[in-house]
């Protein structure tokens, strides 16, 4: 008798597409050589043995769907229910992806032992019974809703799911699955995807929420086809330096909510713990002042944060001056200098820039460009800045400062914190009635030189 034959075909491993050939170039994302061959065989649809529902869906009118606002899972941790948008959406698919080590397993599980009234199923594919028990003993939880299960294959998680019946499923990582749908390795791009599209058909079938854990690759991404992303409802990016304490739990997509939320948490011997004032740790406190250090009001999602910038100017010891920002984009700090050179005449082309945010956050938001000037001149002059100042304002091209949206709020974070003065465009529009803080506004960034040198 004749052996079977083993079929295999080539996967994109950066959008999922599959070629019966090996391909320098991707036809879809354009991407070269990202094609690995995998060994694969599909079973029938007979001989499947995963979840399944006997349910056929039909076409309905949308006047005829009736519509109910889904009630929320509200989570006993805050920070966690602020980047989803308010809670965990029954049904829907969340993707937790971040660096080796930061503390996604950690988060999940404390997460799962936290629970009061909902059923949890925590599967873990990389840690046996004994590690999670020793790692909830580490962090001081207990639970009697709260169920372990060490398995990596799809067809027996669904098996115990159908005996335990949980609210909500923690599967930690969707790298380790594997479905017999398909004979290739766990992590391969055909295995991952098949293993998500079960989970998905699961989530929507039966109302109960997936927490997925993703690993990332060298360069950031979450590791496996992009179409993995797309799939899910939520992708929430747990970042920070594990030199660090602090973590950022940071909204990448959501289908229920903001995409643009902030969470922060402290790393310590117990655990994860929630940081309910960030400003207050993205500052530090110090005795006397220094040169280059500035304070900057921005937004994240909708929590006003103050962040503390430190700049270092110094004479280019080499031929090339270099310019490097930790947490902030060097492109648009070149930007910034060109106009301090062009428009405001400082002589900062010769000279080295080293610029870094503080804690280990990155930062996108353009009103914080005014206070990363002043902190790179303080610098420069050697002059130190009031420490009761902040700022808030983007700079253009031509020098001016530009209004930002949402000054009140970044007004009040300043106003909470015990700050005398802040620093705005002239240019933005609101209401100075009720606030107790002296707020200067300017059009340049001469004005706002002349005013603090």
């Amino acid at each position: 008798m004749a052996s079977k034959k083993i079929q295999s075909a080539f996967f994109c491993q950066n959008c999922g597409t599959q070629s019966p050939k090996w391909l320098g170039k991707c036809p879809q994302c354009n991407e070269w050589n990202t094609f690995v061959e995998e060994i694969i065989h599909k079973e029938d649809a007979k001989s499947r043995k995963g979840f399944s529902k006997s349910k056929v869906s039909t076409p309905t009118l949308i006047n005829n769907i009736d519509y109910t606002q889904e009630k929320r899972i509200i989570t006993s941790d805050s920070e966690l229910n602020r980047v989803l948008g308010g809670g965990i959406v029954p049904g829907s698919l969340i993707l937790l992806g971040g660096d080796p080590g930061i503390g996604k397993s950690t988060l999940l599980l404390q997460f799962a032992l936290s629970s009061k009234n909902k059923k949890i199923l925590y599967v873990s594919g990389e840690e046996s019974e004994k590690q999670i028990k020793m790692r909830a003993e580490r962090i001081n939880k207990t639970s009697e809703h709260c169920y372990i299960l060490t398995e990596t294959s799809t067809t027996n998680i669904f098996q115990q799911i159908s005996q335990i019946n949980p609210d909500i499923l923690v599967v930690d990582s969707i790298q380790t699955l594997h479905t017999a749908h398909i004979e290739s390795s766990p992590g391969s791009v055909s295995q991952i995807r098949e293993c998500t599209a079960e989970l998905i058909k699961f989530a929507k079938e039966t109302g109960v929420a997936v927490l997925l854990i993703g690993h990332i690759n060298k360069d950031g991404a979450i590791a496996g086809p992009k179409i993995l992303e797309h799939m899910v409802d939520t992708v929430l990016q747990f970042e920070g330096d594990r030199n660090h304490m602090y973590r950022i739990l940071r909204t990448i997509k959501n289908r229920f909510g903001s995409a643009s939320e902030l969470g922060v948490y402290e790393m310590n011997q117990t655990g994860l713990r929630e940081v309910s004032n960030p400003s207050e740790i993205l500052i530090s406190e110090r005795e006397e002042k220094t040169s280059g250090v500035s304070i900057a009001a921005t937004i994240e999602g909708a929590r006003p944060l103050l962040i503390e910038i430190q700049s270092l100017v110094s004479s280019a010891v080499y031929g090339t001056p270099q310019r490097s920002g930790t947490g902030f984009d060097t492109k648009r700090l070149n930007m910034l200098l060109a106009v301090l050179e062009k428009r405001c005449g400082f002589r900062l082309a010769a000279k080295d820039v080293f610029l870094n945010i503080t804690g280990g956050i990155k930062i996108d938001d353009t009103a914080i460009d005014l206070a990363v000037v002043c902190s790179i001149l303080s610098s420069d002059q050697d002059i130190a800045l009031d420490t009761q100042v902040c700022f808030a304002g983007e700079i253009g091209l031509s020098g001016e400062i530009r209004a930002v949206n949402r000054i009140e709020e970044r007004i009040s974070e300043a106003e909470k914190l015990g700050y005398k003065q802040i620093i705005i465009s002239k240019y933005n529009k609101f209401n100075p009635k009720g606030f107790n803080i002296d707020i200067i506004q300017c059009k340049k960034i001469e004005d706002v030189y002349r005013l603090l040198f």
